[in-house]
């Protein structure tokens, strides 16, 4: 392997540069005595320096090893907060790999619970607005936990439905609104209820689109073309009757039309 030549180098390196370094001690002239010395003291500078790099490296693999059991763990704690099952880890792998392997596998799984969660409280948020507007409970839902793809479905299709029922309320709001305006000016009707005040009212986006209000909506819708309806037949039965006292006192034509136009 490339590494056992690397190291078979460093070590002929070594022996060139200790054969290089008798070589000017034996040219200075220095005694071998110092000599040994001098020796000792490279031995241990080299000695040092290697048993630092070891130790860097027993480290290193000390902290992987503290990772995959940590990793394992988190592994264990996600799949059973997203409720999956136990995942197949390779274990026929390298230190190293192995605990590659792990840390991808939880981030993973982190960065999914994470979107579930938010997921979660955007249609949280959603629901409690069209329950504040429709006057209806909130969805039922764990929300200590982590929810399952199942739940959120059936979150999202709970939204999307009273967002459905909304617009018809409000469709059927704004409709009932302009007819009983119409029908108020008609029958020169002040609203005199608190109801009929936030019916007319401008602010037609704080108008409670409950199902209560809603029925108490055509109610109102009824009752004023009920009202409507029997003035118009009283009237009816005023203008016969006039039309009769015309005929009985021979009114002239011109006067009846010049009447007529009140």
């Amino acid at each position: 392997a490339l590494s056992e030549v690397l190291a078979a180098e460093a070590v002929c390196c070594l022996n060139r540069a200790m054969a290089t370094l008798r070589d000017i001690w034996e040219e200075i002239g220095i005694p071998e005595e110092q000599r040994l010395e001098r020796t000792d003291a490279v031995r241990k500078h080299i000695k040092n320096l290697l048993d630092m790099m070891v130790a860097e490296e027993e480290s290193l693999k000390e902290r992987l090893l503290k990772s995959i059991v940590v990793c394992r763990k988190e592994l264990d704690t996600l799949c059973k907060d997203l409720q999956l099952g136990s995942l197949e880890i390779e274990e026929d792998c390298t230190i190293l790999q192995m605990e590659k392997n792990l840390r991808t596998h939880v981030e993973v799984l982190q960065k999914e619970k994470r979107e579930r969660k938010q997921e979660l409280k955007a249609l949280q948020e959603q629901d409690q607005e069209l329950c504040d507007i429709l006057c209806t409970d909130l969805f039922s839902i764990d929300t200590e936990s982590v929810p399952s793809p199942e739940d959120l479905d059936r979150y999202r299709r709970h939204v999307a439905s009273l967002n459905t029922l909304k617009e018809q309320r409000w469709e059927e709001f704004v409709t009932s609104k302009s007819q009983i305006v119409l029908l108020m000016e008609e029958l020169d009707h002040t609203p005199d209820t608190s109801f009929e005040q936030d019916v007319v009212c401008e602010d037609e986006e704080g108008f409670c689109l409950s199902e209560d209000n809603m029925v108490a909506l055509q109610n109102l819708l009824q009752q004023l073309e009920g009202r409507r309806a029997l003035n118009e037949a009283v009237c009816s039965e005023l203008r016969a009757r006039i039309v009769a006292l015309w005929e009985r006192l021979q009114i002239p034509q011109e006067e009846r039309e010049s009447s007529a136009m009140h």
